[in-house]
């Protein structure tokens, strides 16, 4: 019972305690409604869309090297050829191996890269390689160059790609049984002996003296997809390493001197340096589409490997803040958001690019990032708050821009163009990701979204400000 009566008593003393409150809307200081800060939303600002080709791209001794034959059933075909250098052994002059030389096997080894657009399970690709008319020099080299190469076809392999795989190998362990090894991802093209015999193992000392030597002798190899080989099918777009060894011309070979008989394996790196040759192809109303601009599009074609990218403005924005100001008041922008939504039906069943870059010009029509993407300007946010990934919850892409929006809006940047392109996804769950301004050409993805009104997806300038007393 003394418990009892304790809450008892504690109960009688609340029950007073909030009777005694008449109004309790009076708690805490009354609200001048004449100095309240009021929030405004802008959702209809004009943006003018256009469709562009994206400029051309030095693709000398890029990291991720594309191999591709893709027709896409919207934009048309990508086709993509590589042009590698084959070099010696090692850095310094090659010497033979004394005695009667025998090749047991050769191959082209080319570990993948991450990445991979089109169809992985029902084509079936067949890659080709040939020897090149001209040699690759350590120098830029742009994705239209059109590389000169011999007819005769000196490796090919058909195969499904399977980038996420290992593979297990026999390795030819000299003076031992081969053993099984398992390694990377890879393609293995068988390669010509002949050719081996007759462009090595047969070469003049002079030839072989040094790789630049030898480089200007051999030419080197040109590596592509036979289109006929995949009929109907959509192929794809797949990428290569092409640092170090990561390509290679493997040959395995015996050598007979006197009584002995050794086992030698060499490897005789393919693609430093590299270049890779890309070309677009575009269904007839599109291509028109680019040859006859109209001032804006309602639909936006965005592709990589130096295809197609959006030219987006803002022309009036001035006019909102025009329109918003008087003599004693001003704006102040708390968020500016542009929102892009790819069109439904568009990417089944090829994903939108995980990422969009948007850069603008400046007076030179150099890229630069835009001030909020820019660490070194006093708007700048994080990566991640920036944005520019795919939401596949909202099925939309997202950019952070109102430091870029406030310096178009008071005069303190000119727009000489402003772009959104796909670029590479580094960093893509990280908030210290970079913001690519670069015209990559190792991002196959594409997307097609929403332009201008005119569209049921378009492009949407969210801006958020108050009014201020100046």
């Amino acid at each position: 019972m003394k418990f009892f009566r304790i809450d008892l008593l504690t109960l009688l003393i609340s029950l007073f305690i909030l009777g005694s409150c008449k109004n309790p809307d009076s708690i805490g200081l009354p609200i001048d409604s004449s100095k309240a800060l009021e929030t405004t939303l802008i959702d209809t600002s004009t943006i003018i869309t256009t469709t562009v080709p994206d400029d051309s791209v030095m693709t000398t001794n890029i990291a991720k090297v594309p191999l591709a034959y893709f027709v896409d059933p919207i934009l048309g075909t990508t086709e993509t050829n590589i042009a590698a250098a084959l070099n010696l052994p090692s850095t310094s002059a090659y010497t033979l191996p004394t005695g009667t030389i025998t090749i047991d096997s050769a191959m082209i080894v080319m570990k993948y890269a991450d990445g991979f657009y089109g169809d992985s399970l029902n084509t079936n690709y067949k890659v080709n390689v040939y020897q090149l008319a001209e040699p690759v020099f350590s120098k830029s080299y742009y994705n239209r160059k059109v590389w000169s190469y011999n007819s005769t076809l000196l490796g090919t392999l058909s195969f499904y790609p399977r980038p996420k795989t290992a593979i297990t190998i026999n390795e030819i362990v000299s003076g031992a049984a081969d053993t099984a090894k398992r390694v990377k991802p890879q393609i293995r093209i068988p390669f010509d002996k002949s050719f081996v015999t007759n462009k090595f193992f047969n070469a003049t000392s002079n030839q072989l003296n040094t790789n630049s030597v030898f480089q200007n002798y051999i030419k080197g190899l040109y590596i592509t997809l036979d289109k006929a080989h995949q009929s109907n099918n959509v192929g794809g777009i797949m990428f290569f390493q092409m640092a170090g060894d990561s390509t290679s011309l493997d040959v395995y070979y015996h050598v007979v001197n006197g009584s002995t008989i050794d086992t030698a394996h060499i490897v005789l790196p393919l693609g430093t340096p590299h270049a890779v040759q890309i070309k677009h192809t575009y269904p007839t109303a599109l291509q028109a589409q680019l040859d006859n601009p109209k001032p804006s599009d309602g639909t936006l074609y965005l592709q990589g490997l130096s295809g197609l990218r959006a030219k987006i403005s803002f022309p009036y924005l001035k006019n909102i803040l025009k329109a918003q100001t008087t003599a004693t008041t001003d704006i102040v922008l708390n968020r500016a958001e542009l929102v892009v939504t790819p069109v439904t039906g568009t990417y089944v069943p090829f994903q939108p690019t995980p990422r969009l870059t948007m850069y603008r010009y400046d007076i030179a029509l150099q890229r630069q990032l835009i001030p909020d993407a820019y660490s070194g300007d006093l708007h700048y946010i994080a990566v991640g708050s920036f944005g520019g990934f795919y939401d596949n919850y909202h099925k939309s892409y997202h950019y952070v821009i109102t430091g870029y929006i406030e310096d178009l809006m008071r005069s303190k940047l000119v727009d000489y163009g402003t772009f959104i392109a796909p670029t590479d996804t580094v960093g893509s769950s990280s908030g210290s990701a970079t913001i690519s301004v670069s015209n990559a050409a190792d991002v196959g993805a594409r997307v097609v979204v929403g332009g201008d009104k005119t569209s049921a997806y378009k492009m949407k300038l969210n801006i958020i400000y108050n009014k201020v007393s100046k």
